[in-house]
């Protein structure tokens, strides 16, 4: 048995653990995200060059959700059977790849098809992460944890957009391919060599960590166990998928995910219409509200931890982000005005979306965990496909984004409303 253990020195090694992987896997999600979204970037001169209406970018920029959907669950069963280093190396190295193809983009067709093979590419990758800190961190610690790895997203934006925008505009023209076939050329080539890091870097769990001593593996492994045997194990994956807690935390996710992407792929667009001209102007001024977000995820994942509270840490950020996200929308050509509303929206609803994931992951875990955060995280993300494709079809309709700004948040109220629903005993812990 292991020793009884101070919190000066449990704090001691999980500081330690924490340097380790989190740094680590947040870059694999910045370079995740890039690829992601980078779409919106590539929109900017894209669909003139190739003639696309906004409903064409709006579906094709949603249907990378559509092939994560059928995949997201088999890849996070299968992580967890064949260990996180091989599965998440082979994860980023696909990706990279079919990134690397959308330079060769000319029909509508081409790009609904990369798009949703790219999606079939990263499946399992983000749940796979939020499966890999449940082999790490106890619930009491996990909030903070999910909130610096999904302060990757923002990240990628502070350094994503600038650096977008300025490759599409010193690129344009090189070797006769204009700026957003470079974008797609440029940005895929992190991900290869990530992905091959991984493979001498990351550990499949605690025992196979060289860098821990045994006392060391033997705190973490302690308070691994207490932690397990208060959460509910699932005698089978039917039982897994017949607990309505789970479907109601889809539900939530999906509201959190329509903010999510509405916010993200369309900040460009919002960015250009509040008066800001230029690729790499507008690549700059993105770097603003994800800034804002970054700070937001990281004192409220603190403060829910802190607290030992999640349900009004989540919701409320959703209804702020909510409400700025609408009036950036009305902000029109006044430009600060614009940005200030951008950046709160930012920190409210990223910050809804990582802290959403301290809910499930307090009460699921072993095999359970590994299909029910998938299952939450496919479901939910049919919400990438439906807020992109509602806002560009939205967007043809009314010739504004106002329209769509509106739907997407009167989704992200009802999802905080949603989250009040489930019972505090279930989840602050």
């Amino acid at each position: 048995m292991p020793d009884k253990f101070t919190t000066q020195t449990a704090d001691a090694v999980y500081a330690r653990v924490t340097w380790r992987l989190l740094p680590f896997l947040m870059l694999c999600y910045v370079v995740a995200y890039l690829d992601r979204v980078n779409v919106g970037f590539a929109r900017l001169q894209m669909l003139t060059d190739l003639g696309f209406s906004e409903t064409v970018y709006g579906l094709g920029a949603g249907m990378f959700f559509i092939g994560y959907f059928f995949f997201e669950v088999p890849s996070n069963l299968l992580l967890h059977r064949v260990g996180a280093r091989v599965w998440i190396a082979r994860i980023m190295i696909t990706w990279g790849m079919v990134s690397a193809c959308f330079m060769f983009i000319r029909t509508p067709a081409s790009f609904y098809a990369l798009r949703f093979i790219l999606g079939v590419a990263e499946a399992g990758f983000f749940p796979g992460i939020i499966l890999y800190l449940t082999y790490w961190f106890p619930a009491e610690r996990r909030a903070r944890m999910v909130a610096l790895f999904m302060a990757a997203p923002p990240l990628a934006g502070v350094f994503g957009g600038p650096l977008s925008g300025w490759i599409m505009q010193s690129f344009a023209g090189t070797w006769g391919m204009p700026g957003w076939q470079w974008l797609f050329l440029l940005e895929a080539i992190p991900a290869i060599v990530v992905g091959i890091i991984v493979l001498l870097y990351l550990d499949n769990g605690i025992r196979s960590a060289k860098w821990l001593d045994d006392r060391e593996k033997a705190l973490l492994e302690e308070r691994i166990e207490k932690d397990r045997a208060a959460v509910s194990a699932h005698a089978s994956l039917s039982a897994v998928f017949a607990d309505r807690r789970l479907w109601r935390l889809c539900v939530i996710y999906f509201c959190c995910v329509m903010g999510h992407y509405g916010l993200t792929f369309w900040m460009p667009v919002l960015i250009q219409s509040a008066g800001v001209a230029g690729t790499l102007r507008i690549g700059l001024f993105t770097a603003i509200p994800y800034t804002g977000a970054v700070v937001a995820m990281i004192l409220l994942g603190s403060s829910a931890d802190v607290h030992r509270e999640r349900r009004w840490h989540t919701s409320v950020p959703m209804v702020v982000g909510a409400i700025f996200l609408s009036l950036s929308a009305i902000a029109g050509t006044h430009t600060t005005l614009a940005i200030m509303c951008l950046t709160i929206a930012a920190a409210g609803v990223l910050s809804s979306g990582a802290l959403f994931w301290s809910l499930p992951t307090a009460f699921l875990g072993g095999v359970s965990a590994a299909a029910g955060i998938a299952a939450i995280n496919s479901v939910g993300n049919l919400a990438g496909f439906v807020s992109p494709y509602v806002v560009g079809w939205l967007k043809d309709q009314t010739q504004s984004t106002e329209a769509g700004m509106f739907a997407v948040s009167a989704v992200l109220i009802v999802g905080a409303v949603a989250i009040l629903t489930i019972s505090p005993r279930l989840v602050n812990r």
